[in-house]
């Protein structure tokens, strides 16, 4: 793997860790990992295997296409986060996310529909 994509994968990595509000030290105690991996990997010194990917993408709530693709767009990015963090829970929790994201897209989506007069009655 070209050192820049490890760079990338690394910080990508160390984001993820600090939008969930994690020490390097709590991320490696979750996963499982020793501390020294974690750095290496956020520093981009080691191509980290695909069970140790795995472990951080599922506990971090983020999606493998970012780890991998340098060139995603913003809002690709942002909605490749967002289900990083759904795939993150569980079943029953999914389902409340899709209905609430629902409603509030209608209420989004009808605020930008004009206003019909009403129909006088024939």
């Amino acid at each position: 793997m070209p050192e820049n994509a490890l760079k990338h994968l690394g910080n990508c990595i160390r984001t993820a860790r600090n939008e969930c509000g994690l020490t390097q030290q709590e991320l490696a105690d979750q996963t499982g990992r020793g501390l020294r991996h974690i750095q290496n990997i956020e520093k981009g010194k080691i191509n980290p295997s695909y069970e140790v990917l795995s472990v951080l993408i599922k506990r971090l709530g983020i999606s493998a296409d970012i780890l991998f693709d340098t060139d995603i767009a913003k809002t690709d990015a942002e909605v490749k986060h967002f289900l990083g963090k759904f795939m993150a829970c569980t079943e029953d929790e999914r389902q409340i996310i899709l209905k609430t994201l629902d409603c509030m897209a209608e209420q989004f989506i009808s605020r930008h529909q004009p206003e019909t007069a009403p129909q006088a009655s024939e």
